[in-house]
Formats: structure tokens, C-alpha cells, sequence
């Protein structure tokens, strides 16, 4: 009996949003990034990048700050845990579609609660 492909989750898999968690990814736990840096890394107009963002910040992948630096406003943006989690479990899934006879490393597709 052979099992089924593991599923893609649906909100990191679409392209702008993928590489949104994949940048977020990159900053160490806890740390955040200035909304316009990035937009600048990402090369999405402000608009775009945010209504991505809402879709990940929906569903609980990444915490969104709003804050101010001295008069000017400024929106932070970092990876939550559970976006992490989120991100691991997706990146595992796709090398497991990419190589189905390789097993499951320690980054294992954990359920979700």
C-alpha cells in the first residue's frame, strides 16, 4: 500500500507568500523586520506585500507590529512560532514530494492543533 503525497499547506504555498515565511525564516527567532525593509528584499509593492502579509497574519504565521520611532509610524514584521512550525512542516512535505523514497528527516510534518 503505498501512502498518499503530503499535502502542500495552502497559505505558505502561494508564490509571494512562500517567499515572504522563506525570508522571515531566515531571522533568527523572536526578531523582527521593518515592513519597508522587507518590501525592499522582497521587491513587492506595499500594497501587495500587505495584503500577503494579511493572509499569513490570518492564519497566525506571522505577528505584525505597529508601532511608532520617535513621530514616524513603523510596522515590524516577524515570524510567529507557529509560522515557523508552519514553515518546517511545508519544507518537509516538499522533499518528501520531491523524494518519496528518502525517510522523513527530524523536520517530520507534526499535526497541528
Amino acid at each position: 500500500m503505498t501512502t498518499p503525497p503530503p499535502e502542500l499547506d495552502p497559505v505558505i504555498h502561494a508564490q509571494a507568500r512562500l517567499r515572504v515565511v522563506a525570508t522571515l525564516a531566515t531571522l533568527p527567532p523572536g526578531d523582527q523586520i521593518a515592513f519597508p525593509r522587507l518590501q525592499d528584499i522582497l521587491q513587492m509593492t506595499p500594497g501587495n506585500l500587505s495584503v500577503h502579509l494579511r493572509k499569513l497574519e490570518d492564519a497566525g504565521y506571522v505577528d505584525v507590529t505597529k508601532t511608532h520611532h520617535g513621530r514616524t509610524p513603523a510596522t515590524l514584521v516577524a515570524l510567529s512560532r507557529r509560522g515557523r512550525l508552519a514553515f518546517e512542516e511545508y519544507t518537509a512535505a516538499v522533499r518528501a514530494l520531491l523524494d518519496p523514497t528518502e525517510p522523513p528527516g527530524p523536520a517530520e510534518p507534526k499535526e497541528r492543533k
